[in-house]
């Protein structure tokens, strides 16, 4: 028997042991997506990149009342940090804040202590948002184009597996009819993205 008729007589066959395996060569790039496509779909409420540690210390550093950038450098030394703002200043109640890339240190006198806010970065979700948001540019853009591929013969390959009226002719076109409405129904009640 050639392949074509082994195609012809046994093609739902091919087609699910090839659903199956396209599947679970995606299982990880998909936990990966839809982890991070959370994440960022919640960006407004969270930073999935980064979270803020903040501590308190002691203030022992001498500051000086009319010069930040010597009392900044007091205070980094306090703390350990090696970095070199990238701003300090006074406020009008004489707290000294210390601006860091990816940190602040606010010096109070008055209260004898120092609120160290720094960003650290979530690890998965970071190198996840990343890929995500294909910073890695060209040739992870092929990775994705192959993963888009890939999840469209998911899609279709899904619906020709099972047939009559559980399959696409009965339960299943009413069932691909709801999901594709959901885009279109909620497009059409927030008004779209405009002209």
């Amino acid at each position: 028997m050639d392949i074509g008729t082994i195609l012809r007589t046994r093609w739902r066959a091919v087609l699910r042991a090839l659903h199956r395996d396209v599947g679970y060569l995606l299982v990880g790039l998909t936990f990966i997506y839809a982890l991070s496509g959370l994440a960022i779909n919640h960006i407004g409420s969270i930073d999935p990149n980064f979270r803020v540690v903040t501590n308190e210390y002691i203030l022992r550093a001498k500051l000086v009342a009319d010069d930040a950038e010597t009392s900044a450098r007091a205070v980094a030394s306090q703390l350990g940090i090696e970095d070199e703002p990238r701003d300090a200043a006074y406020d009008d109640d004489g707290r000294l804040e210390i601006t860091y890339d990816r940190r602040t240190v606010v010096a109070d006198p008055a209260a004898g202590k120092v609120i160290d806010r720094e960003e650290k970065p979530r690890l998965f979700f970071r190198v996840a948002n990343w890929l995500h948001y294909n910073r890695g540019k060209a040739a992870w853009t092929y990775i994705a184009d192959g993963y888009a591929v890939l999840l469209l013969f998911l899609a279709t390959s899904g619906v020709f597996m099972i047939k009559g009226k559980k399959g696409v002719i009965g339960r299943g076109a009413f069932l691909i009819a709801a999901g594709a409405l959901v885009p279109i129904v909620y497009v059409a009640l927030s008004g779209g993205p405009g002209g």
